[in-house]
């Protein structure tokens, strides 16, 4: 009985936390399904009738389908290169001792020291040197490597404690390093890389300077810099720019019910043994 109580305590002083999280959401859907009358006459009111096809007309106006896969592309790849550089370099650095190992940690954390806005010029500069503006790589090579500190930080952390004679047994067993590293160490990393994968996504899908500095090609650009000429060309359509909202918002959630489990272990994990 005590129990219950505590829990119903407990999720009484929570709900309006999460009552002040979930309502911009919720507004957001109601208001993609209404009228821009409804919207003007009354935001915060139900609509009187469901109005589906501004999600169609914000997907063909907007031309969302060359933004959201522009995203989708940009953001896969730099996931992919951050989860595969950062867990080699948590391993180099968690299981194996060398001169200079703990000054090339501390260089990889000082990267989530620096201000965006602080390289956004020597980073053109460098791009426009690589002939690499207007490409995709510009962007997946700058999202990898400003996600590359977290990811270390969340990886090495989440390494280190893990038991060497565990990695021991490997090397009796004949396992090379690379297959200690795919056999062993990246399956027991399981929530500390879904930590990364969520923790990028959501960096690298929501990300504008760059995408606004380094594309000026319309079929390059990605969902943001759709968002914004979609808001500058549609400037009375409320309710498409919310349609257009709800569309790009989708796979953040998709993504993130798919790997809170992890999420939340490997973020607990890396807090405690780190």
């Amino acid at each position: 009985m005590k129990r219950w109580v505590r829990v119903g305590i407990r999720h009484l002083f929570l709900f309006p936390f999460a009552t002040l999280y979930v309502f911009p959401l919720f507004w957001m859907v109601m208001t993609s399904i209404k009228t821009n009358q409804e919207i003007l006459f009354g935001s915060f009111a139900f609509p009187k009738q469901i109005h589906w096809q501004n999600y169609l007309e914000a997907w063909e106006t907007a031309n969302m389908r060359v933004y959201f896969l522009n995203s989708i592309v940009v953001t896969a790849v730099s996931i992919l290169l951050t989860v595969l550089v950062s867990s080699l370099m948590s391993f180099i650095l968690a299981k194996f001792r060398f001169r200079l190992r703990n000054a090339l940690y501390s260089l990889f954390i000082i990267g989530m020291l620096v201000p965006l806005q602080s390289i956004l010029v020597p980073l053109f500069l460098q791009m426009r040197a690589l002939h690499l503006l207007d490409s995709r790589w510009s962007l997946i090579l700058s999202y990898t490597a400003f996600g590359l500190p977290v990811a270390i930080f969340i990886l090495e952390s989440f390494v280190r404690v893990f038991p060497d004679e565990i990695l021991e047994a490997g090397i009796l067993d004949g396992c090379s390093p690379l297959r200690i590293f795919l056999q062993i160490i990246l399956p027991m990393s399981r929530p500390a890389v879904a930590s990364v994968i969520i923790l990028s996504f959501l960096n690298n899908w929501k990300e504008f300077a760059f995408a606004l500095i380094f594309i000026s090609e319309e079929t390059k650009k990605t969902l943001p810099l759709g968002l914004y000429n979609f808001l500058g060309t549609e400037t009375n359509n409320y309710a498409g720019l919310m349609a257009a909202l709800v569309i790009a918002t989708v796979p953040v959630f998709i993504m993130y019910v798919f790997l809170q489990e992890q999420v939340i272990k490997g973020m607990t994990a890396g807090a405690v043994k780190g």
